[in-house]
Order: structure tokens, then C-alpha cells, then sequence
């Protein structure tokens, strides 16, 4: 797990991504790695979803890649066949932390209450999404969080360019996930040009 924040602690942004074609994905990896950010957190909220992570993985083997939106175990038994790297859930689900754990497979569950963080501790986790960041009180929730608990956060939902720099800031934020850089339009349209103007000023973010 260790070697995965420290790289993308790295990458400082994970693109957070719903593919409706499984052809698109392997286009749209070239266009994350090509233009500095080399992750995708592809989520099951479309049936393509164990398709384009398949594709990915086989166009480009070193992209690191987390399956985003898994609810269930069934989902977490097609990410981890499909070649994901981790698991990432909007909740807390006890029963699919589990099953990860089970399975072998890093998962970083959302969380956006102190109780919830201790739940998460309890299940022996470390490392967490804070989910919806910008509903849940945005930076200032988070800082209240990281003042009291030893856990590493993604902050993701309603981070955008004008604040990711205010999350990442804060010294247990590992990495904030984000979907502005990935429109479903542009890659559903195939617009990679695009789509790789709008990459390449996300990591520019962080020259």
C-alpha cells in the first residue's frame, strides 16, 4: 500500500472516470500518461466499466489504475480480474472492505464523519477517501479530521482547480481525485486533443 500513495502522492491528481465505450479506454490512458498524469480511477457506474480496465491494462501495463465506485464483492472480483491496481468505494461498507482484504487488494473506502474514520481504523484501514469533500465541509472538515486521526485522505467530489491546491496542502492529503480533466462528453465524442490540452494544464498545476 506504501508504494502505491508514495506514487500517487506523486501523480498529486487521480483522474476519476466513467467510460461508457470499453474502445475509448486505451486512447484515453495514452492521453493521461502522455500529458503527465499516469492514473485513471475508472468507476462501475457504466457496464464497461471491467472492459476498459482490461484495456488499459493491456495497452499500457506501468498505469496505475483503481476501479472506482465498487459496491459490491462481485464488483470487486471483476476489477481484480480485470488488472486494478486498487479499489476505491463511495462508503463504508464493512462487508466489501472485508472482501478486499480477503482478496488481497488495497481499497480506500469514502468516509466523511469522525465515526466513520474510527470504523475504518477498526477494520485496520489507513488510508481513506473523503467523499463528497466539498458537501461534507471541504478543507476545513478535512484539517479538523487529519488534526485527529493517523489517516492518509483522497479528498474527492467538488475538488476542482480552484481548490485542489488548499486539499493537497494539507500534509496527510496523499492525493485528491477529480473529474474535470476527463469530461464524458470529450471522450465519448473522442476529442483526445482536447482532452490532452486539458491534462497537460492539470498537471501544470504542480510544475
Amino acid at each position: 500500500m506504501s508504494n502505491l500513495v508514495e506514487s500517487l502522492r506523486a501523480i498529486k491528481v487521480v483522474p476519476v472516470i466513467a467510460i461508457n465505450n470499453a474502445e475509448h479506454a486505451a486512447p484515453l490512458a495514452k492521453v493521461l500518461i502522455e500529458n503527465g498524469l499516469p492514473c485513471a480511477e475508472v468507476t462501475y457506474r457504466t457496464p464497461a466499466a471491467e472492459q476498459a480496465i482490461r484495456n488499459m491494462r493491456d495497452a499500457y501495463p506501468d498505469l496505475i489504475i483503481g476501479a472506482g465506485t465498487v459496491l459490491t464483492s462481485a464488483q470487486v472480483d471483476s476489477a481484480i480480474d480485470a488488472g486494478v491496481d486498487f479499489i476505491v468505494s463511495p462508503g463504508l461498507n464493512p462487508t466489501t472492505v472485508k472482501y478486499c482484504q480477503q482478496r488481497g487488494v488495497t481499497i480506500v473506502p469514502g468516509v466523511n464523519s469522525p465515526s466513520q474514520v474510527e470504523q475504518a481504523m477498526e477494520l485496520g484501514l489507513e488510508t481513506l477517501k473523503f467523499f463528497p469533500a466539498g458537501p461534507s465541509g471541504g478543507v476545513n472538515m478535512l484539517k479538523a479530521l487529519t488534526a485527529v486521526y493517523p489517516i492518509q485522505f483522497m479528498p474527492t467530489g467538488g475538488v476542482s482547480p480552484s481548490n485542489v491546491h488548499e486539499y493537497l496542502d494539507i500534509p496527510a492529503v496523499f492525493a485528491c481525485g477529480g473529474t474535470w480533466m476527463v469530461p464524458n462528453n470529450l471522450v465519448d465524442e473522442e476529442r483526445w486533443d482536447e482532452l490532452a490540452e486539458l491534462v497537460a494544464s492539470v498537471a501544470k498545476l504542480f510544475d
